[in-house]
């Protein structure tokens, strides 16, 4: 979960989100070298005592300015379409959940289970336990396996939602009529809090997510007892 006067991402619990930061740190040293580069030619042009020199035709210099964007461009590309191709796959999930936007609350069903089907409001504020999060706890989680493809069908009965998890580097709109895709996996146990990232209405900010990872055995008994 985010903390107080967080500025960077939360901690990486799947490889997608592992590639996501990877990227994100790549990408920003890029904007800085540039960044810098630019600074010091202004800086130097503003200073500079000449008005006129040979330079400024100079036809290497276009060339040089051409070349090197383009050259930039395709180390930020490159790495981006990996990225992109890696969240976009799924082969072979484990196990396949559905995911419904209501206003304001989450039904997941379990399609590889029989009658595995329930509801995920916002516990309120004055039904919290000891060790719950305010605008963040639920009352029935999203239990899943870990170290094991999770792919999440998610949609929407009446308006606009979007099913997002930070920490797992999930971010899927649910659209009403509409049938969206992803998958994720989770490589330790944990709870990982999620909340809807679309306005989708006055009680928008009060629909969390909540989904826990837990061992394959641990799993099995809880879907035998739900």
């Amino acid at each position: 979960m985010a903390n107080p006067f967080q500025l960077g991402f939360q901690d990486a619990m799947s490889p997608i989100m592992e590639e996501l930061i990877y990227f994100h740190d790549h990408t920003l040293m890029i904007v800085f070298l540039i960044s810098t580069l630019v600074l010091y030619i202004i800086v130097s042009m503003l200073t500079t005592k000449l008005s006129y020199t040979k330079t400024t035709n100079a036809q290497e210099m276009e060339t040089v300015w051409t070349i090197l964007p383009a050259i930039v461009l395709i180390t930020i590309a490159l790495p981006s379409l990996q990225v992109l191709y890696l969240m976009d796959e799924i082969n072979n999930p484990h196990l396949t959940i559905k995911a419904m936007g209501h206003q304001w609350y989450w039904t997941y069903e379990y399609t590889d289970y029989k009658n595995l089907e329930f509801d995920s409001y916002m516990i309120p504020t004055q039904d919290l336990l000891n060790g719950h999060f305010r605008l963040l706890e639920v009352d029935h989680r999203m239990v899943v396996p870990m170290e094991s493809p999770i792919r999440m069908l998610i949609s929407a009965e009446d308006v606009l939602h979007s099913w997002a998890v930070p920490s797992l580097g999930v971010k899927t709109d649910a659209i009403p009529g509409r049938l969206n895709q992803t998958t994720f996996i989770t490589m330790q146990p944990g709870v990982f809090y999620g909340q809807c990232s679309e306005i989708c209405g006055a009680n928008h900010s009060f629909m969390p997510i909540v989904v826990e990872s837990v061992p394959l055995k641990h799993f099995e008994y809880w879907s035998s007892m739900i």
